[in-house]
């Protein structure tokens, strides 16, 4: 019997390859970073090609220091960074051109002719969705309208879309070869602005809309899926048949990574950007406050579990910028010995809205502010500042979740990369007012796709079989003192305003 699940984990900085025990514990992790494109201002990209091999190269190092065989693994789960939108042809496996990454902001000029007459929230009833440069709908349209001879290709039935889920999915499952499968979950498709909330099927009236062919599209899957979406080749990466059943967009797989299947139940996931979701069942909630409505996972032939999601553009990213653009610091972890030289923020506050500002606010012309600066202010303060930006911004979304949602917050289980950080986990204790919970298993992305996978071939049993597996690593307490809370959240907000319409 086989005796372990592999995950795929393809973000937007590296790729992953992690598998995972029946104890749901990690028994081997290898990791490669890719490359960040930036070819204009506001432009973001990905040598898909690049990532491909990166996917191949964990694979190989994951198996190896495991000591596994193909026949050891008795399924895969992908989860990915979403919206990255990629076009290729179905006949040589080439991409037209680089993936458009979610942070991209070049379809500022689509959306607000899509909105011109109606709107931001022209499309919101059907998909959940404000019309933002964020997601992949508006994406495969510039792709259509700019790439020589796609536009043609595609009519012609040549050129398939997908997120980088359903990228990875046609080439493990084969590629250009026959029987390869084009797929999502409806966790991807829903990030696409074409997909109906209702029934979670492609809207085609979206569709024409944009002016994008359903024939580019994939099919729409569960995130769990005992029928499989196909199987790794022998002459694959594997090195044999496993089935591929499990896939889900990376903040819906760190949800069921943190096990978060009742009502009421949130998570808050910190890497590139920062993303919380909160499980509001079978019940689609319309935001009024800023947020995303969207499908949190589909298990097999269950009804459709959503959510309601904040998406925060830059958290990480923003210490990656200390790092790599005003190299303040050596290494992501060192922002926090930094910022502990110094007491408090000494009054400056940083907006990184690098990329505009996506919820609550979803500014598309907003752009990054460092307002309070004096002669006092000292690197401490700026490394103190950056991890106050990702704390501040997570309170803004949970202020519109509990307006919107009714619910008020007990506890927040938290994942990814920063909260390794623990003057940020308790900074946001402080900020929110409620415990913030790590998990032992801090990487529940990658966690949330191996469980879709092994729930599909009976690996796991259901989802109470999950919950017996998690354990908390570390639980932080808010202060006493509410000064965090009210006066400098007071300012924090001010601070926002000050981005909004840079750009004409």
């Amino acid at each position: 019997m086989s005796r372990y699940i592999a995950a795929l984990d393809q973000g937007t900085t590296s790729t992953r390859c992690m598998i995972f025990n029946h104890d749901g514990e990690a028994v081997a992790n290898h990791q490669f970073e890719h490359e960040q494109i930036y070819p204009k201002a506001g432009w973001v990209e990905h040598d898909a090609m690049e990532i491909w091999k990166r996917v191949k190269d964990v694979i190989a190092g994951a198996m190896k220091k495991a000591g596994l065989r193909a026949q050891d693994i008795a399924a895969v789960g992908i989860t990915n960074q979403r919206e990255t939108t990629l076009v290729w042809d179905r006949n040589t496996g080439l991409p037209y051109c680089n993936a458009i990454v979610w942070q991209d902001t070049r379809t500022d000029k689509l959306c607000k002719e899509f909105g011109s007459e109606f709107g931001q929230d022209r499309f919101r009833e059907q998909t959940g969705l404000p019309l933002a440069t964020y997601f992949s709908g508006p994406k495969i349209r510039w792709m259509l309208d700019n790439v020589p001879g796609l536009r043609e290709a595609a009519e012609r039935g040549d050129a398939l879309f997908g997120n980088m889920d359903t990228w990875l999915i046609w080439k493990l499952t084969g590629g250009p070869k026959a029987g390869a499968a084009h797929v999502t979950d409806v966790t991807n498709a829903s990030r696409t602005m074409l997909m109906n909330l209702e029934g979670c099927t492609w809207d085609e009236e979206l569709a024409e809309l944009m002016g994008i062919p359903m024939s580019m599209l994939p099919q729409i899957r569960p995130s769990s899926d005992p029928d499989s979406y196909g199987m790794t080749r022998a002459d694959g990466p594997f090195g044999g048949e496993i089935p591929v059943c499990g896939d889900l967009g990376d903040q819906q797989a760190a949800t069921v990574g943190q096990v978060c299947f009742e009502v009421g139940e949130a998570k808050n996931t910190y890497g590139t950007g920062c993303f919380m979701l909160l499980n509001t069942g079978t019940q689609i909630i319309q935001s009024r406050h800023g947020l995303v409505t969207t499908p949190c996972y589909k298990f097999g032939s269950e009804p459709t579990v959503y959510a309601l999601e904040g998406s925060i553009a830059i958290t990480g990213a923003l210490v990656q910028w200390l790092r790599d653009g005003l190299r303040l610091i050596n290494t992501a972890a060192d922002v926090e010995n930094l910022a502990e030289m110094v007491e408090d923020n000494g009054g400056i506050y940083i907006v990184p809205a690098f990329s505009g500002l996506f919820a609550p606010y979803w500014k598309s012309n907003a752009r990054g502010v460092i307002v309070g600066l004096t002669r006092y202010i000292t690197r401490g303060h700026l490394a103190r500042a950056t991890l106050e930006a990702t704390a501040f911004q997570t309170r803004e979304i949970l202020d519109a979740m509990e307006a919107d949602s009714g619910v008020g917050l007990k506890a927040l289980k938290v994942d990814g990369g920063m909260v390794a950080n623990e003057l940020l986990m308790q900074f946001q204790a402080d900020v929110l007012g409620v415990p913030v919970i790590r998990p032992q298993v801090a990487e529940s992305t990658a966690l949330g796709a191996a469980y879709a996978a092994g729930l599909a071939v009976g690996f796991w049993k259901d989802v109470q079989d999950l919950k017996s597996h998690w354990e908390k690593d570390k639980e932080w307490q808010p202060s006493t003192d509410d000064t965090v809370r009210t006066k400098n959240y007071a300012m924090w907000k001010k601070a926002v305003t000050r981005s909004f319409d840079w750009l004409e």
